[in-house]
């Protein structure tokens, strides 16, 4: 069954980070820039994952009372497929969410590919089926995205905030997006044709090889962007 894809408000939001490595650390890099506030707990932490800021660091192993008082959400990455397990039981139980690390039926929720032009994000999830395969198609969306996405949202914001609830139709305000794209200098590139051959960011070719599916992207990464 599909995975539903929740957008939620990350800001200020209380996460349990179990593990100090390399996937614990992409981990991070992922919920920081959303306001998350993360404890990290690990006997060892790497020292890139030490480096960054707004981190709490705890050196020592996983305790039940982590737990107490609950977390908003909990990230298994402890780089010990039992330890990993029995977290994801201890959250389950106390109805936490909770995403683990090379384990896709472990997971209360996916990591996804993400596509970020300013305000726009796009979270691409295959539900733990191929990583590979929602880092290919994130690869393909950025290279279709105009070089200055980001301004046109800007300015579609201030249009909308200064008309309050919008006027216009919503098939008519989705048609100027292409000419404000092209004032901003990033034109528009032209839609392909059904089953046309695609370049870009990636090619057209999927290229299969070991990745880390808890995360896929933090939830599905093993590498930065790269989702379930």
């Amino acid at each position: 069954m599909a995975w539903f894809p929740f957008f939620i408000q990350l800001e200020g939001a209380r996460g349990l980070l179990v593990g100090g490595g390399r996937v614990a650390c992409r981990k991070a890099e992922k919920l920081l820039p959303f306001g998350a506030r993360l404890t990290v707990v690990a006997p060892e932490i790497c020292a890139e994952l030490a480096g960054m800021a707004g981190l709490t660091l705890c050196r020592r192993p996983f305790a039940d009372s982590d737990l107490d008082p609950a977390p908003d959400f909990v990230i298994a990455a402890a780089g010990d497929r039992a330890l990993n397990r029995r977290i994801a039981a201890l959250c389950k139980a106390r109805r936490i969410l909770v995403n683990v690390v090379d384990d896709p039926a472990g997971c209360g929720f996916y990591f996804p590919a993400l596509v970020q032009r300013g305000r726009l994000t796009v979270g691409i999830s295959t539900g733990g089926a191929s990583p590979t395969a929602a880092a290919w198609l994130r690869r393909r969306l950025e290279a279709e995205l105009p070089p200055g996405f980001a301004r046109v949202l800007d300015r579609l914001a201030a249009r909308r905030a200064a008309r309050g609830r919008p006027r216009a139709p919503a098939a008519r305000a989705a048609a100027a997006a292409p000419g404000l794209c092209r004032r901003d200098g990033g034109g528009c590139p032209p839609a392909r044709p059904a089953g046309g051959r695609g370049g870009g960011a990636g090619g057209g070719r999927l290229r299969h090889r070991r990745v880390d599916h808890g995360a896929g992207t933090s939830a599905a990464a093993a590498v930065p962007g790269r989702g379930v």
